[in-house]
Parts: structure tokens; sequence; C-alpha cells
């Protein structure tokens, strides 16, 4: 007796069509997304922080674009010679910075700046990125080291056309574009916004200040209890998170003037910070979470330690057209001459900004299969 074998059912759901193949080369389930759009955030992570949020209103994070942005983060086929990914520079374990003072590319040339970490890039109002805010928004910035001669290399290579092209002979890219998107098609303002909203994914909200102070955070307390002690913090780190939190005219460092928690942020009217005398360039910085990660400093990454930085704001400021009005004391750049101890524990309180699961989240991490 013969028996008529089942045919195997097509798949017509797209989470199961693009499953298909993506499995065969990424650890990604598309029927079971990881929760970009709507992750729990603290108490303080209110509508304060909401209005310096620079996610586009009419383009709110999604977690399959989000999804798309994490394999373009990670695919080193996206340089001109397999080699270079974006996660190359902005490394996870190390809070998305990177362990070379300034970056290596695709054939082995160095990039004139360090690279930024990621962590909270969407709190930064003004929206401009890289250093010296070239880009007019996370989506500007998403493909400038893409295209860059010595970053990825295509601008001199076909440019975004040649790379489009590649990626449509990558089995995985039509099918995760037609599940993200609703059609295969491959273009510039797709992968932009993917990797946009996959950057601004990474939200630090856990690191030891985080988890000490929605132990005393309260919407009505005064200065939204950013004066108070912290349970758990050693006497050197509260000191630090004093000096932090303080202004200049009462006794601080006033370092949260350009550095805003609970983000850590930089303020949308911050200027330079007078690395060097007579400074045009009207720099910017990332946050400072996860910067007790990082082993170089400044965008030419010339500090190779949190003393040093700190050293820097206290005695090495130096005056220029660019200089913020914040370091400045009358026409000349301010000293705050702090004592050995107040420098150290400033060095101390930064380093309770490290968020251990920002770094090891799974979600953020490499989606390739070995």
């Amino acid at each position: 007796m013969s028996v008529t074998p089942t045919p195997t059912p097509t798949p017509t759901d797209p989470a199961t069509a693009a499953n298909q193949v993506v499995q065969q080369f990424l650890s990604l389930d598309l029927a079971t997304l990881d929760n970009y759009a709507n992750p729990t955030f603290p108490a303080y992570y209110d509508n304060t922080v909401d209005a310096i949020d620079n996610t586009p209103g009419n383009d709110p994070v999604n977690d399959a674009i989000a999804t798309l942005g994490r394999v373009l983060f990670y695919d080193p086929a996206l340089s001109f010679n397999d080699t270079t990914s974006c996660s190359t520079c902005h490394q996870q374990s190390i809070g998305f910075d990177d362990d070379e003072q300034l970056s290596t590319g695709l054939n082995g040339g160095q990039t004139t700046q360090h690279a930024m970490r990621l962590g909270n890039i969407r709190y930064y109002e003004p929206g401009e990125m890289f250093w010296n805010r070239r880009a007019d928004d996370v989506e500007d910035q998403a493909l400038q080291p893409i295209l860059d001669e010595t970053e990825m290399g295509w601008v001199n290579n076909g440019g975004i056309a040649a790379l489009t092209t590649k990626m449509e002979g990558l089995a995985y890219y039509p099918a995760l574009f037609e599940f993200v998107y609703g059609d295969p098609a491959i273009t510039e303002d797709r992968m932009e916004r993917a990797l946009a909203q996959f950057q601004r994914a990474m939200v630090s909200t856990d690191s030891r200040w985080d988890q000490a102070y929605s132990q005393v955070f309260g919407p009505g307390a005064p200065n939204r209890a950013l004066n108070l002690a912290l349970p758990g913090f050693t006497v050197s780190e509260n000191r630090g998170r004093e000096l932090f939190m303080t202004g200049q005219n009462n006794g601080g460092a006033g370092c949260l003037a350009c550095h805003v928690p609970p983000t850590f942020a930089l303020n949308a009217n911050s200027r330079s910070n007078g690395l060097d005398a007579g400074e045009g360039t009207v720099f910017k910085s990332p946050s400072l979470k996860n910067v007790g990660r990082s082993t170089f400093f400044m965008h030419d990454g010339r500090f190779t330690s949190l003393r040093q930085v700190v050293d820097h704001y206290s005695d090495g400021v130096q005056i220029g057209p660019a200089l913020d009005n914040r370091l400045r004391q009358g026409n000349a750049p301010q000293q705050l001459a702090l004592s050995e101890t107040d420098r150290e524990a400033l060095v101390d309180f930064m380093l309770t900004l490290t968020d251990e699961t920002l770094e090891n989240d799974p979600k953020f991490s490499d989606p390739f299969l070995p």
C-alpha cells in the first residue's frame, strides 16, 4: 500500500518566509522580535527626558526596523573589502566605544578622530552627530562611515549604488527588507532609518548611579533629588557626585550644567571645552554613560585616563572663540583648582555610570552565526 506524502506547506506568514532564509546566516527569529520600541524605563525618564529625545516624531523606533539596523551595524560586508563593520569601532563590551585612539579602517588606515560612544545617542536634543556636528541627525550620520574612504570605503568604489547591488546579492538582505518594509528594495533611506533606530535604542538606564538614584528620586523633590547622597555609594563616590551636581557658585565643579542627568548627554547649548588655545570649532561630546569603559578621551583621544580629563577641567582649560561660557571666568578660562582628593572623587563618581546591562544585552549583540 502506497502512502501519498503530505506536502510541505508553503509559508504564508512573512516572518516564517523570511526566517527560512535569514536563519541560515543569523541567530534571529523574526516571529519573536526583541523589544526595541517599548522598553521599561525608570520613573525619572519622564517628560523632562522626552523633551530632549531627537527621535523624529513621525518615525518612532520600530522593533522590525531596529532589528534590520542590528544586522547592518554588525555586517562587515557593508565595507568594500568585507573587513570592517560599524561594530569594529563601536564595541558593545566597552560601551560602544573603540579601544584604539584613532579608529582603523578597511585597509589599515587611521581616521583622524576617536570613535564616539553610542549609549544615549537619542538624548542630544539638537540631533547633530559626530564630534564636529557635521551630520544633521542620527539618520544623516548613519551611512557616512560606510561611504568614507578610510572607514568602510564605498565613496571611491561606486558609492551607495554599488553597495546596494552587493547587498542584493546577499540572500538575507532581500528577505529582511521584504519582511521589514513589505518589499525587497534596498535603499539609502531604508538603511539610514534602520541604523538610526538601532542606535537610538541603545539607552543606558542600569548603571550603579541609576540603581541608587532610583531609590531617592521623586518628581517633586527639590532639584529632582540630584543633590541627595546616594545609598551604597562610598564616601569618595558621593563626594564626586556632590561636585558633579553642584554649581561652581556653590562650591562644586558644575559638571551637570553640560552633562545633564539622568542621561548624562550633552546640554543642547553647550560649546567647546578649551582643549586648545584659540579653538574655533564647536565640538560636542557623547553621553558620559560608560565613560569608565573608555581608554581614550576627547575627539582626538589625547587623554588616556579619566584623571587626565578631570585635570583638564580643573587646570587645563584654554581660552578660544568656541569655548563654552560655563568654562570661562570673565575673559579667562576657569580654574577650579580641585584638590587631589576631589579629583579622585570625580573619577570615582564617573565610574558609577558604567552600565553592564547595556554592555551585555543580547539584543545589541552580533547576530551573525559563527
